[in-house]
């Protein structure tokens, strides 16, 4: 590249400048993104296991070091200027932090922070802080566990980001902080969501296992517990994988009480993953969709006494029936989907809650050990230069006498070194005592406190060589943590009723229509309207419409029946299934269209196929099975009733023997049964008690010798010459041959 002379711009003399060079994207990714993700997933979005984030950890620190711990409140102000020697990201996210932690806010079960002033509320989108100038705060009597023995070498120091001062890299918690509250961080590409927990319930559940590895843990964590307070709609199941895997989710509703007075509800506590706000909006739309027609009014009162949200009812509304709609439709119940997401030695790792209880006690063992390590040294250096104090008052007026005798102070030192076998620790010990300690008093004093700590420095000795005494330790410590500030549950638990877990349908449209099912499963809903304008035009009135229906090749009709568009829907299978379904579900379409294909439209399993179709509108008729092997069977509909949307029943009749036919009927009845004999019988229903399971295997209608049922069909006079001789008076009866005049279509 020549250089050109004329140009005196600085790239002119910069080697390489100005040629391209080209670069994959994926390097420059990795060059230019990848610090940054890793920076936001270690240093600030995920949680440690002593339960904080970075940003939680500098403010509470900061707060200790200020004197918080036990003095007076200061401005909020004074505290976040303070953080900012160790949290250089500005003044606002260091206060909207101390603002979460705050009991104020109401975010936090046990919250960290003591305030005074506005601090907002958690369940609220609008009520906003007061600026840090005007509210007050100190540190809550709880963060005495957090810091009692930051000051003995329990954690590791770093510097901070100036290198000023230094900042702990964890808090040694005495209790398992990280389940105690709730954390919700967003990282790159992965995210974190850990939910609270009672206080006095985690620290049983930590005692239990260190006793116990083998423990269930659901036996002593009953649940998740909430600062808002609400109920868990309690699923055993559920709570099993989140407590395994660190996954899952579980149903939070709201709690509410009636006033029959004034005809309000009031709700007084919400679930922790909505707003008052969210909930308000939420109603009012369901109330101009119409989907919501119970309420006049709905409003916030929430005020100095707490949450209330109150809806006014019109007249004659059932308050229950509306909560349970409400909790449908509205954030009133909601759910909570936990990711406990925790860094384990800087590494992220999804735990469940006993793989997080065991490293927190891995924690916790390294936090005892060292600060017992401290405890240690601290009085092996006290019995050190005690030690050599003794050795001087065996002979005190030769102290005396040789430091009188040294012309220069610093001669005292090496002179003592000297005289008296002792170390250079020793001797500035001793040169340092007060000439009023020369006495018989304090010579005494100092000689049982030798014997003292040598039996200290015993004692502690055994506890680091003993894993029993470590966790014998952190067992008192979780007990007096659960002593002191363990409370009762503020989320209760409910369990979820058939009826509250039913999903109501929305009123379909009523109108008449004609309901058609064919032999290879296709279904179709036309009105009479469309049926007779196809059944006109193509000359095929006389015929009901069912001539002008577009079928598939070597496709029939088996079912066509007038009903209405609210019909319930039963399919039954080969493989002794029945699939449930509404008209209305089904759009109207015309004769020209081959219609609704069921197995797909219903998702059948692989190679199952329909049999036949029952509709029903109050389930209050029966249906009769007739079975190979000569077997009838007589359940009432019913039994095939369900609250829950449900759309797959299994086990709907009994499969040892093949179907041969179904029917559905208001009142008993006549059936005329053809035997692969030649044989037929007529018997009637009553004649067979109903039975509520579905399954049932029937009654022996139709006594069978090497022959199997063949078809059955509802009887009509005149089918069979001489119906007398084969009428059943009692059951079973083998039947006998006679000459059927007419039998429409009898099998499936």
């Amino acid at each position: 590249m020549k250089k050109q002379k004329q140009s005196k711009s600085p790239s002119a003399y910069i080697e390489g400048a100005g040629i391209v060079v080209e670069k994959p994207v994926t390097d420059t990714i990795e060059e230019n993104y990848m610090p940054y993700a890793m920076s936001v997933i270690i240093s600030r979005a995920l949680p440690e296991i002593d339960g904080f984030k970075p940003s939680h950890r500098k403010l509470l620190y900061t707060m200790y070091k200020m004197g918080l711990l036990a003095g007076t409140r200061t401005k909020s102000a004074n505290i976040v200027g303070q953080t900012m020697r160790l949290n250089p990201h500005g003044d606002g996210p260091i206060y909207e932090t101390m603002v979460r932690l705050a009991r104020g806010n109401e975010a936090l079960l046990h919250p960290y922070v003591d305030s005074k002033g506005n601090f907002g509320k958690a369940y609220s989108r609008d009520m906003a802080y007061a600026a840090s100038r005007y509210t007050e705060a100190k540190l809550e009597p709880l963060c005495k566990e957090l810091f009692d023995e930051i000051d003995r070498d329990t954690v590791d120091f770093v510097p901070n980001y100036d290198n000023s001062t230094t900042e702990p890299l964890l808090l040694p918690v005495k209790f398992p902080s990280v389940l105690v509250n709730s954390n919700i961080g967003i990282a790159v590409s992965m995210a974190s969501n850990i939910c609270s927990f009672n206080l006095a319930e985690v620290c049983e559940t930590a005692i239990s296992l260190l006793k116990d590895p083998a423990h269930d843990i659901i036996s002593t964590l009953k649940a998740p517990d909430f600062s808002g307070g609400g109920f868990i709609v309690y699923d055993e199941g559920a709570l099993r994988e989140i407590y395994e895997t660190g996954r899952g989710s579980f149903k939070i509703r709201a709690k509410y009480n009636y006033d029959s007075s004034n005809n309000v509800i009031e709700v007084t506590e919400i679930p922790p993953t909505t707003t008052v706000e969210a909930i308000i909006d939420r109603i009012v739309e369901q109330v101009k969709t119409g989907k919501i027609k119970e309420i006049n009014d709905v409003r916030d009162e929430t005020d100095l006494s707490g949450l209330k949200i109150a809806i006014d009812l019109k007249r004659g509304t059932d308050h229950d029936s509306l909560m349970r709609k409400l909790f449908r439709l509205t954030p009133l119940q909601d759910t909570f989907s936990c990711n406990f997401n925790v860094l384990i030695a800087g590494t992220p790792q999804v735990l469940g809650v006993g793989e997080i209880l065991r490293e927190w006690t891995a924690f916790r063992v390294e936090c005892v050990k060292r600060r017992v390590f401290f405890e240690l040294n601290k009085k092996k250096e006290r019995l050190h230069l005690l030690r050599g104090l003794q050795k001087i008052l065996l002979d005190i007026d030769k102290a005396i006498k040789l430091i009188r005798e040294t012309r220069e102070e610093t001669e005292v030192v090496p002179n003592l070194m000297i005289g008296f076998g002792i170390d250079e620790l020793q001797a500035e010990y001793v040169a340092e005592i007060k000439l009023r300690h020369i006495n018989r008093e304090y010579i005494l004093r100092r000689t049982e406190e030798i014997e003292n700590l040598e039996k200290d420095i015993a004692e502690l000795q055994e506890i680091l060589e003993s894993k029993g005494k470590i966790k014998a330790i952190i067992i008192a410590e979780l007990k007096d943590a659960a002593k002191k500030y363990g409370q009762p549950r503020k989320t209760l638990l409910v369990f979820a009723t058939e009826e509250e877990t039913a999903e109501e349908p929305e009123a379909a449209p009523d109108y008449p229509v004609n309901i058609f099912f064919t032999k290879e499963g296709y279904f179709k809903k036309i009105t009479p309207l469309s049926l007779r304008m196809s059944s006109a035009s193509g000359g095929g009135a006389a015929s009901g419409g069912v001539a002008e229906q577009k079928l598939k090749e070597q496709d029939i009709i088996t079912f066509h029946e007038e009903n209405t568009n609210r019909a319930e829907l039963l399919f039954f299978t080969d493989k002794g299934q029945a699939y449930k379904s509404r008209a209305s579900d089904f759009e109207d379409v015309k004769a020209s269209v081959m219609g609704d294909f069921i197995p797909s439209k219903l998702d059948f399993e692989d190679g199952e196929k329909p049999l036949a179709l029952i509709t029903t509108l109050d389930y209050t008729e029966s249906i009769i099975l007739f079975f190979e092997n000569g077997k009838c069977a007589k359940v009432p509909l019913t039994s095939f009733e369900t609250k829950t949307k449900r759309r797959k029943l299994q086990n709907a009749f009994n499969t040892a023997s093949p179907l041969v036919s179904i029917f559905k009927i208001s009142e008993d009845a006549d059936f005329i049964l053809n035997s692969s004999a030649g044989k037929s019988l007529i018997f009637n229903t009553a004649l067979i008690l109903p039975k509520t399971t579905r399954d049932t295997q029937g009654v022996q209608v139709m006594r069978l010798t090497k022959a199997y049922l063949k078809s059955a069909a509802l009887y009509a006079h005149g089918m069979v010459k001489k119906p007398e001789e084969i009428v059943a008076k009692t059951l079973p009866m083998a039947g006998k041959e006679v000459k059927i005049v007419e039998v429409e279509q009898l099998t499936i």
